[in-house]
């Protein structure tokens, strides 16, 4: 789905032209045959045949890591979908790697590149909201039986989980929002499917600035608190007007992707009323969240940036790393029923 999407951008954006798609199944040579453009059974094939100034790697998780290291070994600006691998140790082995063939990977944690997340950032690192003390992330949500069903069936096993396909966004989110985690606690369970893997999660993050976070997630839980649901940005999703993240300092309260600042006025109190703001982004029209731009849309704009070198990556396989190893913490917090603790 996440190569498709990532097709249509290319097609649609004028900097950047369609070399080629890689894939072993022939109705995406017809795809491919249909839009003039080369296709290829494997990635080396497709790089030594039409040598593109930069590549999109969209496959099962357990394929990032020789893609990306045939890309950088090829010399091919890449962006890598998430997670970037499926261990740290990969990740570092591609980040090293990258560093020393001087060839940008750009990591496709693409909310990093949502006007509603960076207007986030931008009130968080204002200081509006004080020093930093609790967050809250929540992303319930109910998936269809095909979503593990056919060519997607690879979900049912390690790896095609709830952590590892969904938690990793919201702890990335969290921690371009808030900083780094240094530990982790957590659990999981696969009562409700019986699948081989998780279908709920709940972790407690420890923040390196001393706030403490708390995230539930479940891809069988009908509500409307998603990302998806709640920014209206994926037209795919019915749109809500609730929030999926909360976070809290000394001075406010922040709420995502409403972008509401609550606040007790100059030295208030829990006495004391309390107010909200509401903060837009400068191309929205509030009353129609169809306006709102397109992370994919602006992460490949970006990229054709990084390609050209002309701009770095938001979010490089250092970054992406840090935000994998994280995500795997709660996998082991749960595993272990110990705390991790992150470097």
């Amino acid at each position: 789905m996440i190569g498709q999407a990532h097709i249509q951008r290319i097609l649609d954006e004028p900097e950047a032209e369609l070399a080629g798609i890689v894939d072993t199944d022939p109705k995406f040579g017809e795809q491919a045959a249909t839009l003039g453009v080369e296709w290829a059974t494997t990635v080396d094939a497709m790089l030594d045949r039409v040598k593109p100034d930069g590549i999109v790697i969209a496959l099962p998780n357990q394929f990032h890591f020789p893609a990306g290291k045939a890309a950088i070994h090829a010399g091919v600006a890449t962006l890598m979908e998430k997670p970037v691998c499926d261990t740290v140790e990969e990740a570092v082995q591609l980040a090293e790697s990258a560093d020393r063939a001087g060839v940008p990977v750009l990591v496709g944690h693409h909310r990093r590149h949502s006007p509603l997340i960076q207007r986030a950032k931008q009130i968080i690192e204002s200081g509006r909201l004080g020093k930093i003390t609790a967050v809250n992330g929540m992303c319930w949500w109910l998936k269809p039986p095909d979503y593990f069903e056919g060519r997607n069936s690879w979900r049912r096993e390690p790896g095609g989980g709830v952590v590892m396909i969904n938690l990793i966004h919201m702890i990335d989110d969290l921690r371009n929002l808030c900083g780094d985690v240094v530990s982790v606690r957590a659990g999981v369970s696969n009562a409700a499917r019986g699948l081989p893997v998780e279908d709920t999660a709940g972790a407690i993050l420890e923040f390196r600035n001393g706030a403490l976070g708390t995230l539930s997630i479940s891809d069988v839980a009908a509500g409307p608190w998603s990302w998806e649901l709640t920014s209206g940005e994926n037209k795919a999703y019915p749109h809500t007007d609730q929030f999926c993240y909360l976070i809290a300092g000394q001075q406010g309260s922040l709420s995502v992707p409403r972008l509401e600042v609550w606040h007790h006025g100059k030295d208030g109190n829990w006495w004391s009323p309390i107010h909200v703001e509401k903060s837009f982004v400068p191309d929205q029209d509030p009353a129609t969240p169809q306006s709102r731009s397109d992370p994919l849309t602006n992460q490949m704009r970006h990229f054709c940036e990084v390609v050209r070198g002309t701009a770095k990556p938001l979010l490089d396989l250092w970054g992406a790393a840090r935000t994998l190893e994280t995500t795997l913490a709660v996998k082991k917090a749960a595993a272990t029923g110990e705390v991790v603790y992150l470097l």
